[in-house]
């Protein structure tokens, strides 16, 4: 039988699938013999070219111990991975989102980012973190939730697997000048930022952070959020934007990821040089 073509939810759900089995710590065969299938099935499920039915998705939930909202997400991510024809602008609106982001963020070999006003969450310090995840209190989440920890924590977790890879990811970013001129928090929390885009810049191998000024024009994406995905030919570039409630939407069509790329390389030329952003960064940081 010929394999499922390879759709954005297809490989989130078999991204996601492969996060539950190494975190309970079992091989693919066994979660094969689980549910009565091939070992062969769950790669390909697991690469993305694959889908289950309900009820055998269900079985593999109940033996990898999955349950509450993300069992509930898993489940309407396999009803969607079923039907959804590639080519239509996915917008994800389950629970969890976050987590399927990261597991995007984990198994890209490429990763290029441009978000301007704030300083991309990868290169965000602890500090800095918490002062964004403050300024939403009360609009988004309820500033005495406990959750607040959760979010920083995970914030860091995600650092830590792109950061922390086996094999080097290819990062790139494309910070604005507003971004770090922007007050998050007391005066300490930007110096602080700074000094850890400092000691970004300084790693090696580390990843490419450029400065586009304010002035700089024509700029292709101003006003716009941007990051791509790329795999290295193991399954389709992806486009992420983040809507203003959080909802997250993702491009893998060919035309309109060829265009975001298009658009990332266009200020990635714009901008300042590696040498000359680390440049910048000291002058702001002696200016504080």
């Amino acid at each position: 039988m010929a394999r499922a073509r390879q759709t954005f939810e297809r490989r989130q759900l078999g991204l996601a699938l492969r996060r539950l089995r190494l975190d309970k710590g079992v091989p693919q065969k066994a979660a094969a013999e689980a549910i009565g299938r091939s070992r062969t099935k769950v790669v390909e499920l697991e690469e993305g070219n694959g889908t289950l039915s309900g009820d055998d998705l269900a079985r593999l939930l109940d033996y990898y111990a999955v349950s509450g909202a993300e069992r509930e997400a898993m489940l309407a991510l396999g009803a969607q991975a079923r039907r959804r024809k590639r080519g239509r602008t996915y917008v994800d609106l389950l629970p969890n989102s976050y987590q399927r982001f990261a597991d995007l963020e984990a198994n890209a070999a490429r990763i290029s980012t441009y978000e301007p006003g704030i300083v991309p969450g990868l290169l965000q310090s602890p500090d800095y973190i918490r002062a964004v995840i403050e300024e939403g209190d009360g609009i988004w989440w309820d500033g005495a939730d406990p959750g607040r920890e959760d979010r920083i924590s995970f914030r860091l977790d995600r650092q830590a697997v792109v950061f922390g890879a086996g094999e080097p990811k290819d990062l790139r970013f494309v910070l604005t000048e507003d971004s770090l001129r922007a007050d998050f928090g007391a005066p300490e929390v930007m110096r602080g930022q700074l000094r850890h885009l400092l000691s970004l810049c300084d790693g090696r191998p580390g990843p490419a952070i450029r400065l586009l000024r304010n002035d700089t024009h024509p700029n292709p994406l101003r006003g716009r959020a941007l990051i791509l995905f790329d795999f290295k030919g193991k399954a389709p570039a992806v486009g992420y934007s983040e809507a203003i409630a959080g909802h997250s939407a993702y491009y893998d069509d060919p035309a309109d990821t060829a265009a975001l790329a298009l658009a990332f390389e266009r200020v990635w030329e714009l901008a300042a040089t590696e040498p000359g952003t680390e440049r910048f960064i000291r002058e702001l940081l002696e200016e504080l």
